[in-house]
């Protein structure tokens, strides 16, 4: 680990990154164009403290889901990222695989899309990053780890992820789930994450291996759902999903159908963060 060299790197970025490229509001009082460390760490997840001692060359050796968070916080680019993690003392995530991290240009897009409810996730639907209204729509996301953190493993696996979806709309999100993993396997077919995931949900889901079998093969680009609120109760939502030219990532951007929805993400706004009551909410 490299101490000095990943202090003065972390605190140059830091300086270098203005208020509203993260989405916080600049105000006629500060004393320096870049975030404060106290922001760092909202934006982060961790403590004030820790944020300083890092800055100042005095911290234990970060874990690889801090600087993770940092490269987050930071809007690091690829490079940047992956000199932080070296400066740490540890290997970058790699291109591909379960440790991935958002992009930088998909996170600034989550900045500008403000209070449009939006998140970045894998091919495999592993939610890599979301902004304040997804997070007010649909809970955080990101905090899951194993087999759990892809959307597909928990919708056939957790009746619990299925509460914030109509039932009659289950059968379709069954099968644009499998429809979009089928052609992931076909892209990526030598890797054995994808085929690792895939063996697992046939082992524990018998929807799964039904629908399987049947051979369906999709990408969703355009989509329309209703996800149901526990303070709000059901918004209609029209889903836009935008892919990287590799496309392994893509960022999935949901707009109100109608006025009663927009209503709805309206009052969220005003109600504010709180978890939801009982289960996951699948994308």
């Amino acid at each position: 680990m490299q101490r000095e060299q990943l202090a003065d790197f972390l605190r140059r970025r830091r300086e270098a990154i203005r208020p509203a490229e993260v989405g916080l509001a600049g105000g006629p009082r500060r004393r320096t164009t870049g975030l404060r460390r106290e922001e760092v760490a909202l934006l982060a997840g961790m403590s004030v403290d820790y944020v300083v001692r890092l800055e100042q060359g005095r911290s234990s050796q970060p874990s690889t889901q801090l600087l993770g968070a940092l490269a987050r916080a930071l809007r690091l680019s690829d490079d940047e990222r992956d000199h932080l993690f070296h400066l740490a003392g540890h290997q970058p995530p790699p291109a591909d695989g379960v440790a991935r991290l958002a992009r930088a240009g998909l996170l600034r897009m989550l900045d500008l899309l403000g209070d449009t409810p939006a998140l970045v996730m894998s091919d495999l639907g592993e939610v890599l990053a979301q902004n304040r209204a997804a997070l007010l729509l649909m809970s955080d996301l990101t905090g899951f780890s194993g087999d759990r953190r892809y959307i597909a493993y928990r919708w056939f696996t957790e009746p619990a992820a299925r509460v914030t979806h109509p039932g009659a709309e289950a059968d379709r999100h069954s099968r644009q789930l499998v429809a979009d993993l089928r052609a992931v396997a076909g892209r990526r077919a030598a890797d054995s994450t994808v085929t690792g995931l895939i063996d697992r949900l046939r082992a524990a889901s018998a929807e799964f291996r039904r629908l399987w079998a049947e051979h369906e093969v999709g990408v969703r680009r355009a989509d329309r759902k209703t996800i149901v609120h526990p303070r709000v109760g059901p918004i209609l939502l029209d889903c836009e999903t935008l892919v990287t030219p590799d496309l392994g990532q893509q960022l999935l951007v949901l707009t109100p159908a109608d006025a009663e929805a927009r209503e709805c993400l309206e009052l969220l706004r005003v109600l504010g963060l709180e978890e939801f009551p009982a289960g996951v909410p699948a994308v």
